[in-house]
């Protein structure tokens, strides 16, 4: 049974906890010592009337009742950071803190460049930048804008199409001089194919792909997008990219241009409260222009 309402603080302690395995480590995440992320658990327990770890050769692991609460717990981290960065510039437009979150391949290959003319512009902007290549939730707040490559649902988010972004598969030059290139589709199967390991969800969302491309087929696997493009980049096979990305690398030369092609819309959404805070609404603004240039392929050259 509960004994009084838990503070906050017990629930950060108690997540942090989940997520490190160690008091310890929660502690130093946390700027605590070891002793307080203790009671701080302890006074969670008392307060719930739950026993909510159990010790482990891993260390401490939380049982079926705390793991209830982790999402819970999640969702008041993400209104506690959101309403820090609410709170962060005040009534001043061009104050506090905005957070952007995008997949890895937007985040670290095109949205860079947007964001520091932006911090150009608005230097007492701080930007903090998400990347997962599953989408945020914009309703719990875990970001301010999100750069999605699919169109929001929510009811409550304002959302803005820019464009679509065209992928097709390309080779590096040294992989196509030591092994050649594919003339037609079925000709995949001589090649080394980059692709997912275990998650499916990047290549599942492009829609229908030719038959020979699935997981059985490729000769590296690796759910990074990132990695996959370094992979990409040194020669290691034939992988997807988008095509404005992979004009900025003369290196890389396109594969079966006119048989394979396939086209991602780009949006940017944030809440619909998000509308009247002035920083976050220049930072949207900025985004979706850049991105509608960079769909364009205006400046995507190398």
């Amino acid at each position: 049974m509960m004994q009084g309402e838990p503070g906050w603080e017990l629930y950060r302690t108690f997540l942090e906890v989940v997520r490190d395995g160690s008091l310890s480590g929660a502690a130093r995440k946390l700027s605590l010592t070891q002793p307080t992320v203790g009671r701080h658990v302890d006074a969670l327990e008392a307060s719930l009337g739950l026993s909510l770890f159990s010790r482990s050769p891993q260390g401490l692991k939380p049982t079926p009742a705390a793991l209830e609460l982790v999402s819970y717990a999640e969702t008041m981290a993400a209104a506690s950071a959101a309403l820090r960065r609410t709170a962060s510039g005040g009534a001043k437009a061009d104050r506090g803190t905005v957070r952007v979150t995008a997949s890895e391949m937007i985040g670290c290959e095109v949205l860079p460049p947007l964001l520091a003319s932006f911090r150009d512009s608005h230097p007492g902007i701080t930007l903090e930048l998400a990347l997962n290549n599953r989408n945020e939730d914009l309703l719990r707040r875990d970001a301010d804008i999100a750069v999605r490559m699919v169109r929001p649902r929510q009811k409550s988010l304002v959302a803005r199409r820019v464009g679509k972004s065209a992928i097709g598969f390309y080779a590096h030059r040294n992989y196509a001089e030591k092994y050649g290139l594919p003339k037609q589709i079925a000709d995949f199967e001589k090649h080394c194919l980059i692709g997912f390991d275990r998650d499916d969800l990047a290549l599942r969302s492009l829609g229908k792909l030719p038959g020979l491309v699935t997981r059985d087929n490729f000769g590296f696997r690796c759910d990074s997008d990132l990695a996959q493009f370094s992979a990409l980049k040194a020669g290691v096979g034939i992988g997807g990219c988008q095509h404005n990305i992979a004009r900025r690398f003369p290196e890389l030369v396109p594969v079966l241009a006119k048989a394979i092609r396939f086209e991602l819309e780009v949006w940017v959404a944030m809440h619909e409260d998000m509308r009247s805070t002035g920083r976050v609404r220049l930072l949207f603004d900025h985004l979706a222009a850049g991105l509608s240039a960079f769909v364009r392929g205006v400046g995507a050259g190398g």
